[in-house]
């Protein structure tokens, strides 16, 4: 009984050593501690001023200078051909030139505008194109970050399990020994009080 005993107890022991190499091994394992932003990138690339390149609109007056010019030609040939006086002659011109600075000056103004739109349409996609870019680089570190966590309790669990494995079979062994001293302990007692009754 006393051999059976100290060989399980051995056998415990064999199995508590076996676990301790395992939990130091797993501990060797362990996964590295990651930076979840490591691949955050910088962004600024992305920015421009879509403002910066905004032309000054000179079609407008280029086209009223030459609208004047021809409307002037005209009306001087017309009076020559016509024999009307200087006076008629500058009433029409003006007329004809504030007639072409009204077409220069809408003309000019939608040039502006159309300026202006593009480079507040630019302004917001690239906003847009930012507020994408700052998403997928925080679902990449969420996604790192989660990951890393579930495996840290993963093997935090594992760890806790292995180690309490290791402990239960040293205490079996622990046990066991105590159980075989106190039953040697018995039958030698029992050996010595037989021995004492046969010699009495």
């Amino acid at each position: 009984m006393g051999i059976f005993g100290r060989s399980r107890a051995r056998r415990m022991e064999d199995k508590a050593a076996e676990q301790a190499s395992r939990l130091e091994n797993k501990l060797r394992n362990r996964q590295a501690v990651i930076n979840p932003y490591s691949n955050v990138s910088d962004l600024s690339s992305m920015i421009s001023n879509p403002f910066a390149n905004l032309q000054v609109a000179t079609q407008g007056t280029q086209l009223q200078a030459e609208q004047t010019d021809i409307a002037l030609a005209s009306t001087l040939d017309t009076l020559r051909a016509t024999g009307t006086g200087a006076g008629g002659a500058t009433a029409l011109a003006r007329a004809a030139a504030a007639s072409k600075q009204d077409i220069s000056s809408q003309i000019e103004a939608q040039e502006i505008a159309n300026q202006k739109a593009a480079a507040e349409g630019e302004a917001m996609a690239m906003q847009m194109r930012m507020a994408e870019a700052q998403r997928l680089q925080e679902a990449d570190i969420f996604g790192k970050t989660f990951m890393f966590q579930a495996q840290e309790q993963r093997d935090v669990a594992d760890l806790s399990r292995m180690s309490a494995q290791q402990q239960q079979y040293l205490q079996l062994a622990t046990d066991m020994r105590a159980a075989n001293k106190a039953l040697v302990g018995d039958v030698l007692q029992a050996g010595a009080t037989l021995a004492g009754g046969l010699g009495g």
